[in-house]
C-alpha cells in the first residue's frame, strides 16, 4: 500500500506517518491536523522568482549563523493543539534549535510566491499561522502575475507594506538584507 493509499484509508495520519511518507512520496503534501493536502507543481515564473530570492539571500547570509532553504523544506507549527506542516517557497532560520533535517520550527523569515491557486491561502490561512510563530520577523508574499511584493513585519504589527514600483526595494531588517524589485523579477515577465 502506498503512502497516499494509506493516508486515504486512514483518513487522518499521524505526524510520524506523514514525515515518513513524505520521504517516499513523489508529490509533496502539506499537513494540517492529520489531513494531507497535495501541492500542485510550480510554474517556471514561480521557480524563477523563488530562485532569484534564494540566490540573493544565500549569497548575503554566507557562512553566518543563519541558513536559507527553499522548496522542499517544511515549516512545523503548533496552532492551538493542531500540528501543521507547510512548505514555504523560501525559509530563513537563524535559531540553533532548528536541527531537524526535514523541517524548521523557528524561522526568522518566510517567503511565499503567489499563484492564482495559492494566493488566498497564503494571504489568509498561512498569514495567521505564520505570524503566530514566536521567532518570525518577516513574512513576504511575491506575486507572479504582477510585479508586487507584500511585506509583513512583526515590528510593524504585521501591517502590510506593498512594493510595486520598479524603484522599490525589498528590505528585511532582521537580516540586514535589501533586494530591488528589478532583481526579484529578473527573467520574469508580468504586468
Amino acid at each position: 500500500m502506498s503512502f497516499m493509499e494509506t493516508a486515504e484509508a486512514l483518513e487522518r495520519v499521524t505526524v510520524e506517518e506523514y514525515l515518513s511518507g513524505e520521504l517516499r512520496s513523489e508529490v509533496r503534501h502539506e499537513f494540517i491536523d492529520g489531513s494531507l493536502y497535495a501541492m500542485a507543481g510550480a510554474s517556471e515564473e514561480h521557480n524563477t522568482l523563488a530562485g532569484n530570492i534564494f540566490a540573493a539571500l544565500h549569497t548575503h547570509i554566507g557562512d553566518g549563523p543563519c541558513r536559507v532553504l527553499m522548496a522542499d523544506m517544511k515549516v512545523r507549527l503548533q496552532i492551538a493543539r493542531d500540528e501543521v506542516f507547510y512548505y514555504p517557497d523560501v525559509v530563513v532560520t537563524c535559531d540553533a534549535r532548528d536541527t531537524n533535517r526535514y523541517f524548521m520550527s523557528y524561522p526568522k523569515v518566510l517567503i511565499e510566491v503567489l499563484s492564482s491557486e495559492t494566493e488566498r491561502t497564503d494571504r489568509r490561512e498561512k498569514f495567521f499561522s505564520y505570524t503566530s510563530i514566536e521567532t518570525l520577523e518577516e513574512y513576504v508574499l511575491v506575486a507572479q502575475a504582477r510585479r508586487e511584493v507584500t511585506v509583513f513585519r512583526r515590528s510593524a504589527q504585521w501591517n502590510p507594506e506593498v512594493l510595486s514600483q520598479a524603484e522599490h526595494t525589498l528590505e528585511l531588517p532582521s537580516l540586514q538584507f535589501r533586494m530591488p524589485l528589478s532583481a526579484i523579477y529578473r527573467r520574469v515577465t508580468c504586468s
